[in-house]
């Protein structure tokens, strides 16, 4: 990637909170990348109900016509393509000039929207699940998630939207005692927050655009009313001398493949109850 595309990432997402690189992967990427996120929807199909193994978990819920995968955490344990992108050095460029090059990682996640599927997230800041606030230090500069779109992302299939400038607010006072997934955006939600819902952008992607966003930048996501199931994969990084939890995932740019014993990550229970079971 030339420099200038990189600085123009950056004031891209300093100044709004996110920015889109378009065509990271290729097709082919893409197309081997959707086969291992089917492999991962299978087995939480298989397992029926919602599974955890240290820190690999599926979240699976109850449908109408048999259960339903919203979401899996941490299916690089044992993925080896959901592996490879995630340290993926085309992403390490891409984040090098916003964040560093020593870098952890500890978010590893797929969401699925199946059509007209349980999938919404109501309005948010990733901030509120970043615990304990001790263990993760200038939030603001030194974290940042990307999504990668499987499939295309548009209004009609439930895509991510964002409210540009909000992370320039730090935390917000957004309800957090409701459950994010599975829930509505509400207008009342950034009403209350003294935001604006006509300030919400739809994030529209392609196949193997990657969205990058701040912790604080408050987003959300509808119903999928497409005919295909809408797949995105998250990987979210810190900059590693400001957290003390995480898998690594480059060091000076350079991929770390994953130890042989999980790190903690945000699995409170990860040594107590590691073991298979079901939640």
């Amino acid at each position: 990637m030339a420099s200038k595309d990189r600085d123009d990432i950056a004031v891209a997402y300093h100044r709004d909170g996110y920015a889109i690189v378009r065509g990271v992967f290729t097709a082919a990427e893409i197309e081997a990348v959707g086969a291992a996120v089917d492999q991962i929807h299978a087995e939480g199909v298989q397992h029926g109900r919602s599974f955890r193994h240290g820190n690999l978990f599926y979240n699976v819920a109850d449908g109408t016509d048999g259960p339903v995968v919203r979401m899996a955490q941490w299916p690089s344990y044992h993925q080896p393509v959901l592996n490879a992108l995630r340290t993926d050095r085309r992403v390490a460029g891409i984040l090098e000039p916003l964040i560093g090059g020593d870098l952890k990682q500890i978010i590893n996640q797929l969401h699925w929207k199946a059509p007209g599927g349980q999938g919404d997230f109501a309005w948010h800041q990733d901030s509120r699940f970043r615990k304990p606030d001790a263990a993760y230090r200038n939030l603001g500069t030194s974290y940042i998630q990307t999504g990668l779109a499987i499939d295309p992302h548009t209004h009609d299939s439930g895509c991510m939207s964002f409210i540009p400038r909000s992370h320039l607010r730090g935390n917000l006072d957004l309800d957090s005692s409701i459950e994010v997934l599975g829930r509505s955006m509400s207008d009342s939600a950034l009403l209350s927050a003294d935001l604006s819902p006509d300030d919400a952008v739809d994030v529209v992607l392609d196949p193997g655009d990657l969205a990058l966003w701040s912790p604080y930048l408050v987003h959300g996501s509808g119903t999928n009313r497409s005919s295909h199931r809408r797949r995105l994969y998250i990987n979210g990084y810190v900059r590693a001398e400001d957290c003390d939890r995480g898998e690594w995932a480059f060091r000076a740019g350079e991929p770390v493949p994953l130890g042989p014993e999980p790190a903690l990550v945000h699995y409170e229970e990860l040594h107590e109850r590691g073991e298979p079971h079901y939640v």
